[in-house]
């Protein structure tokens, strides 16, 4: 080495050691600690001895020195202590010449750790402003984050070199093993720091409605969010590409992020906080961070994984299917019992449409819809498992419901507003039915075991609203037994007379319960008709007195299913009920009786023995045997399953 590069590494930089000379000047130049170190990040400050002047970071012009020689320690030091990273490669170039001095031999050792202490000073003076402009790169002018990064690079190649060289067979050294000196590890490690810091932050002042919980992970994500999305746009056009620097980031922002919230984790939460949990480590931190348009691309190679382990997720899960299942529950109980309250306070319904009208059926679908729908916004597969844990609390509440309904068609039968409030109540069937049928997407063999006590609610209703009517009838029906079918056309129009002259107090029902409750009502007059038929005191002996009852009957049947029909009676498998009946009574070949009787059983499959031997003890004309013949075609098992609709079992016979 020259004389002149051995004393380039002579000047002195650590503190207590002065050069040869003035050591009151070495003095006011030695660093002060790390103070003395970040100095230079403090652009316009004033310098002793230059009153009035401030220098910009990086810009003072380093003494002339000859052409071709290394500067000194001392003007290195200067010049890092200035912010000027061009010191890096004079830097670099004294540590070489140090290791061939080293290789050379000729220098004590003591001499060459002296020296080598030296530059590592200066590296450390180097690192710290390198480190320091990456830090926040952000706020760093684009040139001077270039040559920081342009330095840091150079030490990772530096110290791969460093590490093949020692691979390859270390040979003995005086000097100290100074490399890998790991900026490049300092640096993620600065950039973790620098997420806790950003993430750590005290959230904004509290919003209204929101829980300190909700508020840190809308702060967390937020800033992350935003923080990824300037990484993106303005550090990797700037970063190599070996640095990976978006993926630094992100591993760093999701590892504090991740640790947060598993901390919070492990507190016992409230049910708020365990479904805002949820929602961002299942929903939100996936799909509007990690996959939002600005970083999807960016991150796709980036394995970050989920936030929570799959066994606390699944803990958190469970207890907010819990905690949902449990608020549905009560929310539901409570709308009921207001509604309850309601009825017996003989508060009369609304009218909508020009029907009687509950909100009950509307609150309890939104109750259920939004508690799936709380489900879902976690994830899917979350609301397939609170689907059918809410299908059997609505299953509960419905059976709870139709309880109620029926205590107060028991209890409250002088209200004002009764027939009002059993309208309504029907009424919500509807409301149930579409949302059970059409929303709700339910398996197809549940409906009706859900359904069940909406239907058995509808049936108590209608057999309220027609009770009176019904009450009014029957003394008409016995007409036709007590004038032994002497004029049963008057009878009979007297009798849909007073049911026309009542079905406008049942308007207010929906259309499909109207038609409902008019084939309940078709049904009891075929029904009636029938057991008034089956008395056993008519005894017509000749053919043409059962022709003559057979023509009444049959003139009564299409009055009857006229009436019914045009009044929105959907009763079609009533058709053949009366005119088949009388065809039997008109027929004299016991043959043909014989077929119309085994047709008969086919459309009413509950048409007993018992019922036919009322019909035909009206054909006084009949021998014993011809009798139990007719009867005997009822013993034949034609396969036909159990009525889907009953008639003759609602018909007893002695």
């Amino acid at each position: 080495m020259s004389e002149a590069s051995s004393e380039d590494l002579a000047p002195p930089l650590a503190a207590g050691e002065a050069p040869d000379g003035d050591e009151e000047a070495a003095a006011k130049k030695r660093p002060r600690g790390l103070a003395a170190v970040f100095r230079v990040f403090t652009k316009g400050r004033k310098k002793k001895g230059r009153p009035g002047s401030a220098e910009p970071e990086g810009d003072s012009e380093p003494q002339s020195r000859p052409a071709g020689r290394l500067p000194t320690v001392e003007e290195l030091k200067a010049d890092l202590e200035r912010g000027r990273l061009e010191a890096a490669g004079p830097l670099l170039a004294l540590e070489r010449e140090l290791q061939a001095v080293m290789a050379a031999g000729g220098m004590s050792e003591e001499e060459l750790l002296r020296r080598q202490s030296k530059v590592e000073a200066l590296y450390v003076l180097l690192r710290d402003q390198v480190l320091g402009l990456l830090r926040r790169p952000l706020e760093a002018a684009p040139e001077r984050l270039r040559q920081a990064l342009a330095v840091l690079a150079e030490q990772e190649r530096e110290d791969r070199a460093a590490a093949a060289a020692a691979a390859a067979g270390p040979g003995p050294s005086a000097l100290a093993a100074t490399r890998p000196r790991h900026w490049l590890q300092l640096w993620r490690r600065g950039v973790a720091q620098a997420a806790e810091e950003r993430l750590g932050q005290r959230p904004a002042a509290a919003a209204e409605g929101r829980t300190e919980a909700e508020r840190a992970f809308l702060h967390m994500g937020r800033t992350m969010k935003e923080d990824l999305e300037a990484v993106v746009e303005r550090l990797k056009p700037l970063f190599p590409a070996e640095f990976a620097v978006v993926a630094a980031y992100a591993e760093s922002y999701h590892e504090h992020f991740a640790a947060q919230l598993a901390d919070l984790a492990q507190f016992e939460l409230s049910e708020r906080d365990t479904y805002v949990l949820l929602v961002w480590v299942q929903n939100l931190y996936p799909n509007d961070i990690i996959n939002s348009p600005k970083l999807a691309g960016e991150l796709q190679g980036v394995r970050l994984g989920s936030l929570l382990s799959p066994k606390q997720i699944r803990l958190l899960e469970a207890t907010f299917l819990c905690n949902q299942v449990a608020s549905v529950k009560e929310l539901m109980a409570r709308a009921l019992e207001l509604e309850s309250q309601r009825w017996t306070q003989d508060v009369a319904p609304q009218r909508l449409d020009g029907h009687c009208h509950s909100e009950l059926a509307i609150d309890i679908i939104q109750i259920i819809s939004q508690g799936q729908a709380k489900a879902e916004s976690i994830t899917l597969d979350l609301g397939m498992q609170i689907k059918h844990m809410l299908l059997v609390e609505l299953a509960a509440f419905l059976k709870s419901y139709q309880r109620a309904f029926d205590e107060f068609l028991e209890r409250c039968k002088q209200l004002r507003n009764y027939r009002a409030n059993v309208i309504a109540n029907i009424n919500n069937c509807l409301s149930f039915r579409m949302f059970v049928d059409q929303k709700w997407q339910i398996p197809q063999d549940l409906p009706s075991h859900l359904l069940s006590p909406l239907n058995e609610l509808k049936s108590h209703g209608v057999d309220t609203l027609l009770q009176n009517l019904f009450g009014v009838l029957k003394p008409l029906f016995k007409r036709f037994t007590q004038t032994r079918w002497a004029a049963p056309a008057q009878t009979l129009e007297e009798i849909i007379s007073v049911v026309g002259e009542r079905l406008p107090e049942f308007s207010e029902l929906q259309d499909c319960f109207r038609e409902e409750l008019m084939e309940v009502v078709h049904l009891h007059l075929v029904k009636e008709y029938i057991i008034r038929l089956s008395k056993r005191r008519l005894v017509l002996k000749t053919a043409e007195q059962q022709q003559q009852l057979a023509g009444h009957i049959l003139a009564d049947a299409e009055l009857i299913h006229r009436f019914c029909t045009q009044n929105g009676s959907p009763a079609t498998w009533l058709h053949h009920a009366l005119p088949t009946l009388a065809e039997i009574i008109r027929l004299q070949d016991p043959s043909a009786i014989k077929i119309e009787v085994a047709t008969y059983a086919t459309w009413y499959p509950d048409f007993s023995k018992g019922h036919l031997s009322a019909i035909l003890a009206i054909k006084g004309n009949l021998s014993n045997s011809e009798f139990r013949g007719i009867r005997s075609i009822l013993d034949i098992n034609t396969g036909v399953r159990e009525p889907s609709k009953s008639l003759f079992s609602l018909i007893k016979v002695g």
